[in-house]
C-alpha cells in the first residue's frame, strides 16, 4: 500500500505502466526524421521545385502521377503558373524536367506525412496503453499540432508563389515554415531529454530555460530567421566572395525605402547581416557552451563548438562556390544540428535550475 501509494504522489506520475525512456526513443527518432525533411526541403528550393505541385492534397495527394495522361495534367497546371511563364525562358520545360522537380516537392511533402504517422500513431498508442507519465500528456499534443502547422504554413508558404506575379515563394512564408521546423525539432529533443532525466529518476521535474539559454537561443533564431530570408530571396547569391561583398566591408544598397524594407527586403543587406550576426551568434554559443561545461558535462558542450563551427565554414564555402547545391543544403542540415545542439545544451543548463 505504502508502496502504491508512493506511485501515486510522485512528482511527475511516475505510474506503473510509464516508459520514459521509450518514449524518449521514439521522441529521438521523430527529431532525426525532422533534420531529414529540412534537407530535403533545403534541395527542394535550391532546385526551384517547391511549386511544381500546385494543389494541397493531404490524402490522394501521396501518391505521385501513375500514368501518362496524369503526368501531362500536372505538368499543364505547372504551365499555368507565374513561375513556369516567367522564368522556364524561350526553350520552356519538357516533361522529364518537370517530373525532376515534381518528385522533390513530392518527396518533401512524402516525409512530412510520414512524420505526422510516426508521431501520431505510436502517441496514441502510449496513450492508449498509459505508458505517457503523468504532465507530459499536453506537451506531446502540442508538438503534434506543431507539427500540423508546420504542414499549413508549407501550403502557405507554396501558394504564396502561385498568385499573381510571384515567380518564387514568399520569404516570410518560408522563414515562419523553416523556423516552425527548427522549434519543433528543439521541443522534441528537449522533451526526450526531460523524459530520459525521468527514467533515470522518477521524481525528476521538467527542466527549465535559463536566462542564459534564453539569450543564446534568441541571438540564434535571428540568425536562423535571416538565414531563412537569404534563402527565400536567393541572396546567397548577392556576393561569392568572403569576408568582402562587392569589394566593400558593407555593400553599396539605397536607402530610399527605409532602413526596416531594406532589412526585411533587401538581398545584398540581409546577406550582409547574415554572415555578420553569425559571429554575435557564434560568442553567445561560446559562452552558453562554457557554462554548460562548468556543470562538468564537456560532450554538450563538444557538439554546441562542433556544430557552429562547422556551419561557419560550410557557410563560406557556399558564398565561395556561387550556392553550390550540396554545400548549400548540408550548411542548412548542419543549421538544424546547431539547433538540436543548443537545445540539448539548453535542457542541461536548466537541469540545474529546476
Amino acid at each position: 500500500m505504502v508502496a502504491q501509494a508512493q506511485a501515486i504522489d510522485a512528482p511527475n506520475g511516475s505510474q506503473n505502466g510509464a516508459k520514459p525512456r521509450l518514449l524518449a526513443l521514439w521522441l529521438f527518432v521523430v527529431a532525426a526524421m525532422v533534420v531529414l525533411i529540412v534537407a530535403v526541403g533545403g534541395i527542394t528550393r535550391l532546385t526551384e521545385s517547391g511549386l511544381s505541385i500546385t494543389q494541397w492534397q493531404p490524402v490522394s495527394g501521396a501518391l505521385p502521377p501513375l500514368t501518362e495522361a496524369q503526368w501531362q495534367a500536372e505538368f499543364a497546371k505547372y504551365q499555368a503558373t507565374p513561375e513556369y511563364r516567367f522564368e522556364a525562358g524561350p526553350a520552356g520545360m519538357d516533361l522529364a524536367d518537370f517530373k525532376f522537380i515534381f518528385f522533390w516537392e513530392w518527396f518533401h511533402r512524402l516525409i512530412g506525412r510520414l512524420i505526422g504517422l510516426a508521431f501520431a500513431l505510436p502517441l496514441a498508442w502510449f496513450w492508449v496503453k498509459g505508458a505517457i507519465p503523468k504532465g507530459y500528456k499536453p506537451r506531446l499534443i502540442a508538438l503534434l499540432a506543431l507539427g500540423g502547422l508546420q504542414g499549413t504554413f508549407g501550403w502557405f508558404m507554396v501558394r504564396s508563389g502561385l498568385s499573381g506575379q510571384m515567380t518564387d515563394v514568399s520569404h516570410f512564408w518560408l522563414s515562419i515554415h523553416l523556423l516552425t521546423a527548427f522549434f519543433t525539432l528543439g521541443g522534441l529533443v528537449w522533451t526526450a531529454r526531460d523524459l530520459l532525466a525521468l527514467d533515470a529518476d522518477r521524481t525528476a521535474r521538467p527542466a527549465r530555460l535559463t536566462v542564459l539559454a534564453f539569450t543564446a537561443l534568441a541571438i540564434l533564431f535571428v540568425q536562423l530567421l535571416f538565414g531563412a530570408w537569404v534563402a527565400g530571396l536567393n541572396a546567397g547569391f548577392a556576393s561569392d566572395t568572403w569576408p568582402l561583398m562587392q569589394g566593400r566591408f558593407i555593400p553599396e544598397v539605397n536607402w530610399d525605402r527605409g532602413a526596416f524594407w531594406l532589412l526585411t527586403h533587401d538581398p545584398f543587406l540581409i546577406h550582409w547581416v547574415h554572415r555578420w550576426w553569425a559571429w554575435i551568434a557564434v560568442a553567445a554559443l561560446i559562452v552558453m557552451a562554457r557554462a554548460i561545461k562548468k556543470t562538468g558535462d564537456r560532450p554538450s558542450s563538444i557538439y554546441i563548438h562542433s556544430a557552429f563551427g562547422v556551419q561557419i565554414l560550410l557557410g563560406i564555402a557556399t558564398v565561395w562556390t556561387g550556392v553550390a547545391l550540396w554545400l548549400a543544403v548540408a550548411h542548412q542540415v548542419v543549421g538544424a544540428l546547431l539547433v538540436a545542439a543548443t537545445a540539448w545544451g539548453a535542457h542541461r543548463l536548466g537541469q540545474n535550475h529546476r
